[in-house]
């Protein structure tokens, strides 16, 4: 896949005026040699809606069970690149980050492609592509 500039990216996102669906398509652990997991072999099912009015739905299902949750959405530029920063209303148990606070970064990678950070400190790594 071709990568884009993700100045680009920021700006494409924000102009766009329709919900958007972000869907985990890959799962990978921190034991070298072990393939990424993708679809049902996932330990679970997981999505990002980002609305037009920047607040979004994270949605998981685990165990035949449902959960989701709300918040807002900015994108923000770190040393290292552009991210797209999702702040919860409240604590909950599908906030993947490194830290104990309500936020989660999401690294714009490509124009289809949202890599979590969660890795980073021995989280599963996950990667979303937007679904058209």
């Amino acid at each position: 896949m071709e990568e884009t500039d993700p100045e680009n990216l920021r700006e494409n996102l924000s102009a766009e005026q329709n919900l958007q669906k972000w869907k985990l398509v890959e799962m990978s652990g921190n034991v070298a040699n072990v393939p990424p997991s993708t679809g049902s072999s996932m330990a679970w099912q997981e999505y990002y809606e980002l609305r037009p009015d920047h607040t979004f739905v994270k949605s998981r299902e685990q165990d035949s069970g449902v959960i989701e949750e709300t918040g807002t959405y900015a994108f923000v530029t770190l040393p290292d690149g552009e991210y797209l920063e999702l702040t919860y209303d409240a604590d909950n148990d599908l906030i993947g980050n490194c830290t104990s606070d309500s936020k989660e970064l999401l690294f714009l990678q490509a124009e289809n492609k949202l890599i979590g950070t969660w890795q980073a400190c021995d989280g599963p790594g996950l990667v979303y592509e937007k679904v058209e």
